[in-house]
C-alpha cells in the first residue's frame, strides 16, 4: 500500500541531512528534505516538496516553496518560529512556549488554511 508521503517521496528527489541545523544555517532544495536532528531558531529550510524533521523544529521552514499546496511539514517536536506551505504563512502566537512532551505533529493546507495536527501513521 502506498500512502501520500511515500508517493510524494518517490516522485521527487529527497535530500537527507544527518545532523542538526544551527542558527544561520540554511537548506534550499527543490525536492523533499529530511533532517535527522534538530532545526534550531535562526536556521531555515526551504523545500519544493515535503519537510520531515526527526527532532525539534524551532526554526523557519517553507515546504512547497514552488507552489505545491499538497506539501507537508512533519516534526517530532513542532515549534517553528515561522511556517510556510506554498504561499501560506503562519507563526506561533506570542507567549505560547510549550516545551512539554507532546506527540509528533504535521502541518498541511486544508480549505486554504494551514492546519497543524497530531501525526497519525498510516495503517
Amino acid at each position: 500500500m502506498v500512502n501520500k508521503w511515500s508517493a510524494a517521496l518517490a516522485n521527487k528527489p529527497t535530500v537527507l541531512y544527518e545532523k542538526s541545523l544551527r542558527s544561520g544555517q540554511n537548506i534550499n532544495f527543490d525536492g523533499n528534505v529530511v533532517i535527522l536532528g534538530d532545526v534550531n531558531p535562526g536556521a531555515e529550510i526551504v523545500a519544493g516538496g515535503h519537510i520531515l524533521v526527526m527532532g525539534s523544529l524551532r526554526g523557519l521552514v517553507h515546504a512547497g516553496a514552488l507552489g505545491d499546496e499538497d506539501a507537508t511539514v512533519t516534526a517530532l517536536h513542532f515549534a517553528p518560529t515561522q511556517l510556510r506551505i506554498a504561499s501560506h504563512i503562519t507563526r506561533p502566537p506570542d507567549g505560547n512556549v510549550d516545551e512539554g512532551a507532546k506527540p509528533p505533529e504535521y502541518a498541511r493546507i486544508q480549505n486554504d488554511t494551514v492546519v497543524i495536527e497530531e501525526y497519525q501513521p498510516p495503517r
